[in-house]
């Protein structure tokens, strides 16, 4: 019988196994405080792990034990206490030497909560599961417009600066071989033979005639292989050089949101959450992405994000003035030919009656030819406004790239941004 013995030591990530069962078996808790953690964070600051706690109960496994009640008979060795035939209370219930700050009690028991930490790819995984940018595929496979060249074997044409030295003396130095491998056969032939005579003498004048014959033999093989050229054209290598489309790995996110008098602290809270999402989401398919805020009353106007989403002013609203600065931004420093573009508009839906038109025309006309997705998001519990109503004709036109959806309640904004960028099943 053979006996093997595995003495290799456990790496670093031995229990990486179990964990990822863990995960897996308890992925609706842990969603669920994922979407609870993001909450707490600003845009840019939104990526990093988290720890999440579960209940203890949830996590408890069943098991066989004997409980409070009927008959159990045990013996135990005696100590300076109790002797042979002493009766003790059964074990059970609360109380006993914890560290804890609660009263004791005669009954009942009680656990931790059980708390981890994920890393920033488990938070990310949890958050977009089952989600997908729109039109990334269109992006990178059809409209891309940069290009660069990579190198894609040899040829034997080009131009001298593309000329590769190595291969070309190695194709040179191959062909002098195979032209001359018959000759070269020839010349170890006659070189042994020589040798041969050599070696056993007395040489005769038969042999040393033959030994003349065998010299000239050789200097005629030796003028044939010097004839062949050092380098030929057909020897010429050149790197070959192809055009490769460059899907552009930059993206820029338009953030857009209504601060007239309408919107409210709470409101704001609301859109700073799903904007928090689509900075996240851009931040897993790109690597760099850059923000633009824009906040509107009846003037629009780039601020940072504090203000964003901090200051007091208000006013009117008109939204139209929001998408123009929105279009005179992305034309001076976003080219779609280098940047992927994104657009995310929050509103409560009110709008001056004159200008939802407006919108539309813009958006049409201006950014749709440009964006890969537009997405906007109402944030009220009133009845849909005239803006909304201009952007349902937008969404029967455009169903690729534009979508739009109500937000009512906080719980709302997951379940609404898993809607706006699920994964369409072809």
């Amino acid at each position: 019988m053979t006996y093997i013995i595995d003495r290799r030591l456990n790496g670093k990530n031995k229990s990486a196994v179990n964990r990822q069962r863990f995960l897996h078996r308890y992925r609706k808790h842990i969603k669920e405080a994922v979407a609870e953690a993001i909450n707490q964070r600003s845009i840019t600051d939104v990526d990093n792990g988290s720890d999440i706690t579960i209940p203890r109960r949830d996590i408890s496994e069943p098991i066989f034990h004997h409980g409070q009640g009927g008959a159990d008979t045990r013996v135990f060795p005696g100590n300076k206490e109790f002797i042979t035939g002493d009766e003790i209370q059964r074990p059970g219930g609360g109380g006993g030497g914890g560290a804890g700050q609660g009263q004791a009690s005669n009954s009942g028991e009680g656990v931790d909560e059980f708390t981890f930490h994920i890393n920033r790819d488990e938070f990310l995984e949890f958050i977009f599961e089952d989600l997908e940018l729109p039109n990334l595929v269109k992006k990178h496979l059809k409209d891309t417009q940069a290009f660069e060249r990579r190198m894609a074997g040899f040829t034997s044409h080009g131009t001298p600066e593309k000329l590769h030295v190595v291969r070309t003396l190695k194709s040179a130095y191959s062909r002098r071989i195979a032209l001359s491998g018959n000759d070269r056969r020839q010349l170890r032939e006659l070189r042994a033979a020589k040798e041969q005579i050599l070696q056993h003498p007395p040489i005769t004048p038969a042999l040393r005639q033959r030994l003349e014959e065998i010299e000239e033999e050789i200097e005629a093989l030796k003028a044939n292989i010097k004839r062949l050229p050092f380098l030929d054209d057909i020897d010429l290598r050149y790197r070959n050089m192809v055009k490769v489309p460059m899907p552009s790995s930059k993206a820029v996110m338009f953030c857009i949101m209504d601060v007239s008098g309408s919107m409210t602290r709470e409101t704001k809270d609301i859109a700073k959450r799903f904007f928090m999402l689509l900075f996240l989401f851009l931040q897993r398919n790109y690597k760099s992405v850059e923000v633009v805020f824009i906040r509107h009353h009846t003037r629009a106007k780039e601020v940072d994000e504090e203000e964003f989403f901090y200051s007091r002013e208000t006013g009117g609203t008109i939204v139209s003035s929001a998408l123009e600065l929105c279009r005179d931004i992305q034309q001076a420093r976003y080219s779609p030919a280098d940047w992927n573009i994104y657009v995310a508009q929050a509103s409560d839906g009110d709008n001056w009656d004159g200008d939802s038109a407006t919108c539309r025309k813009l958006i049409t006309e201006a950014l749709l030819p440009v964006v890969q997705y537009f997405a906007y998001v109402e944030i009220t519990t009133n009845p849909h406004q005239n803006l909304w109503h201009e952007y349902e004709q937008i969404l029967a036109g455009y169903p690729d790239s534009f979508a739009m959806q109500r937000i009512e309640t906080p719980s709302d904004i997951y379940p609404v941004f898993r809607e706006l960028f699920r994964r369409k099943v072809s």
